[in-house]
């Protein structure tokens, strides 16, 4: 994504040429946009966004052969843009949330609501990270989990468990796509099923057996696969010459 923030790149994705325009129009007249171009499906899409590098992507959920969210799994986890969906359909939002789109345009919406978006998506892109965070769905409430706030990722089935202090929170996305997601807000894997918040981490310990504990500040005892060993350490600012078991209380 483009570091400088402004201009924006944009691209629009959608299968009716009303709707493109419109957006189009609305894009132009802002000066921190620059609409680099505008696909009419997925396909397209799949060919235009590796050349034009766009910061951020408007999405319609509904296309033809390949809606907007199988156009991101086929693109893979942790698209290198920002995601506004656009959608005629309520329902679709939270899954739009689940899979780290920014924010979401209901159609038919007004110039306004545009506006008030754009501005939302602009502030947010202008200092990334503040807003990184997971809204997911509990009983009829959207609980709101800031990437800050975890402690560690658990791998549960095809869903995966995120550990919040003395909280826990199931969400749809798998340990891989967790994994490419987090991995540049500071967590890392340390075996086939976790991931850890390295700012959670307190000590780092190797059992009786040999084996290799991680232990974090709320207490939480987690083993260290050898094969993510070097990865960890490195990331901690430590190296295995200076690295000892450590003593249990």
């Amino acid at each position: 994504m483009n570091n400088s923030n402004f201009p924006l790149r944009a691209l629009i994705v959608d299968d009716e040429p009303l709707a493109r325009s419109n957006l189009a129009v609305l894009l132009a007249r802002d000066a921190g946009i620059l609409l680099v171009g505008q696909c009419s499906s997925a396909e397209d899409a799949l060919a235009v966004i590796p050349v034009a590098k766009p910061d951020l992507v408007f999405l319609d959920v509904e296309m033809p052969e390949c809606d907007g969210f199988e156009l991101l799994e086929r693109i893979g986890p942790s698209p290198d843009f920002a995601i506004v969906f656009v959608t005629a359909h309520h329902q679709f939002s939270l899954r739009a949330f689940e899979v780290g789109a920014l924010d979401y345009l209901l159609k038919p919406f007004d110039d306004q609501r545009f506006e008030r978006v754009l501005a939302r998506v602009k502030e947010r892109l202008r200092v990334p990270g503040e807003t990184r965070r997971f809204i997911i769905k509990n009983g009829s409430t959207l609980d709101v989990v800031k990437f800050s706030d975890i402690d560690w990722i658990e791998a549960s089935d095809y869903y995966s468990t995120l550990h919040a202090g003395d909280k826990t929170h199931m969400l749809r996305r798998s340990l891989a796509d967790l994994d490419m997601l987090l991995a540049p807000q500071g967590f890392c894997r340390i075996h086939r099923s976790a991931i850890v918040n390295l700012d959670r981490v307190r000590a780092l310990e190797i059992r009786e057996d040999g084996e290799y504990e991680i232990v974090l500040q709320c207490a939480q005892r987690l083993r260290m696969s050898r094969r993510y060993r070097k990865q960890i350490l490195k990331q901690l600012g430590s190296t295995l010459d200076n690295f000892h078991p450590g003593v249990r209380n």
